[in-house]
């Protein structure tokens, strides 16, 4: 099953902060849910895992994500994924991101991803993967915003040096599940349409 996603946001931190946050692995696995960073082969690839658990039923799939592109100049990045479930599902795609400077010092982020799957998980059909994939990039997107964001974090991802008797900046740790709860995101994604349903049933009226 192949899935288009698109997704675009403003945070509030410059473009420089904003570019080097994406190119740093930790960064990118701890704002998304379930996944853990496993190993940095090198500067161009790591090691991860992402972990779904569908009631008291979890699957885990890992796999690679590798920096193919990295224009400094233009702000963009492509990263490629590829995967595999111990059930003998798979996931491949590509993730490419732009970064535009906007007024006021903050950044807009736009994200274009070609996710293809296979496996069991795409018995759910694709409405529903569609929406869940929707609800866990909000989760990203916020988690993102959280760490970029918060007082600090320009610093902290500059390396610049603490003032004179000041604590070292730290970064700030974005709110890790362990897994990713997706019967949780699917209940979200069903009383999102059924409220979408009868929004348009009372425009009608």
């Amino acid at each position: 099953m192949a899935l288009e996603i698109k997704e675009s946001f403003e945070v509030a931190a410059p473009v420089d902060a904003v570019w080097a946050f994406l190119n740093d692995p930790h960064n990118v696995v701890s704002c998304m849910p379930g996944a853990s960073l496993k190993e940095i082969v090198d500067d161009a690839q790591f090691i991860g895992s992402v972990k779904l658990r569908i009631g008291a039923v979890s699957a885990q799939y890992q796999g690679t994500i590798t920096y193919v592109e990295r224009d400094a100049a233009g702000r963009v990045v492509k990263m490629l994924a590829a995967g595999n479930e111990r059930g003998g599902g798979t996931v491949s795609g590509t993730i490419l991101t732009r970064l535009e400077p906007q007024g006021g010092g903050s950044t807009r982020v736009s994200c274009e991803s070609s996710i293809d799957l296979t496996g069991k998980i795409i018995q759910v059909g694709r409405g529903m993967i569609e929406g869940v994939s929707a609800q866990i990039i909000k989760q990203y997107v916020g988690n993102v915003r959280k760490l970029l964001e918060a007082p600090g974090a320009q610093a902290a991802a500059d390396g610049a040096p603490a003032a004179a008797g000041a604590a070292p900046a730290s970064p700030p740790q974005a709110a890790k599940e362990e897994s990713i709860n997706v019967l949780a995101v699917v209940f979200k994604v069903i009383v999102d349409r059924i409220t979408a349903f009868f929004r348009r049933l009372a425009g009608r009226a």
